[in-house]
């Protein structure tokens, strides 16, 4: 018997990377899934974002472990898309247990006094409101269900400063303000609420020339090699970045009945981050 056996888990921003990920390990442990990403290109990112044929991976790797899926393209950024997808799924399925709240995206690194303004409000959109908008439409699903888990990606900028990611690092402190909040109030219908702040982790937000530069400003096209001397540094552990699947152990432990009591909580998975 798995871990959330018999459970049905939310998630957005499934099409690849840590969603993906996480969709694929409820699903090893038991749970069916509902899976929304946007599927297009926000035109502030500067990496290439997901297309509808990964999320149809994501589909093919789901029912290859004999579980359901529902999988929508929506953009969390549209309240009523959101809302639509999840009451189609949970139509489909028949109950919510479990949230993840994992869709997000990263701007192009420059300081906050010379960011642009859609650049900005993109990324808060995304990674603040989208978020809210998503536990916005769960919260009548899991109180049907007489409780749940809800678990918030936030970032190790969400508890960190960090210079030339104002936008994102704004906006993963706001998850932690908001995931606090739900926590107090989800607490009577047996809803809980945390966050994970993952460090580095090898996915296409990493993984990307944007990114590269932005770690290694002294070099003109800085490759992947080039950054891994840096991305260990910001380390404890001997390691450049995490796999999604120490993320997604994470979401399922938090997911499952073994953090029954565990609510409020803003977990790293950072490989020694915050203690460097």
């Amino acid at each position: 018997m798995g871990r959330v056996d018999g459970k049905v888990a939310f998630i957005t921003g499934a099409a690849r990377g840590q969603g993906r990920s996480h969709a694929v390990r409820l699903a090893q442990e038991g749970a069916d899934i509902i899976a929304v990403d946007l599927c297009g290109q926000i035109d502030t990112v500067p990496f290439p974002m997901s297309t509808p044929e990964d999320l149809a991976e994501t589909v093919k790797e789901v029912e290859a472990l004999d579980r359901r899926i529902v999988a929508t393209q929506a953009d969390v950024r549209d309240y009523d898309a959101v809302q639509a997808a999840l009451d189609e799924g949970v139509a489909q399925l028949g109950r919510l247990d479990i949230v993840a709240a994992n869709a997000g995206i990263s701007e192009e690194g420059t300081p906050a006094a010379d960011m642009d303004e859609r650049s900005w409000q993109n990324t808060i959109d995304v990674n603040l409101t989208g978020v809210w908008h998503t536990c916005k439409a769960a919260v009548p699903h899991l109180r049907a269900a007489g409780g749940g888990s809800i678990v918030i990606t936030s970032s190790g900028a969400g508890l960190k400063g960090m210079a030339n990611l104002a936008a994102y690092v704004s906006a993963k402190h706001g998850l932690v303000g908001l995931m606090r909040t739900l926590a107090n109030e989800l607490a009577p219908d047996m809803v809980r609420v945390n966050s994970v702040h993952p460090g580095v982790v090898n996915t296409p937000m990493v993984q990307n020339d944007a990114i590269y530069k932005l770690f290694r400003p002294d070099l003109e096209q800085p490759t992947r090699d080039d950054t891994l001397d840096v991305f260990r540094s910001l380390h404890a552990l001997d390691i450049p970045w995490l796999e999604a699947v120490d993320i997604s152990n994470a979401v399922l432990f938090l997911a499952s009945d073994e953090a029954r009591y565990v609510t409020g909580v803003t977990l790293p998975v950072d490989g020694g981050f915050f203690v460097k």
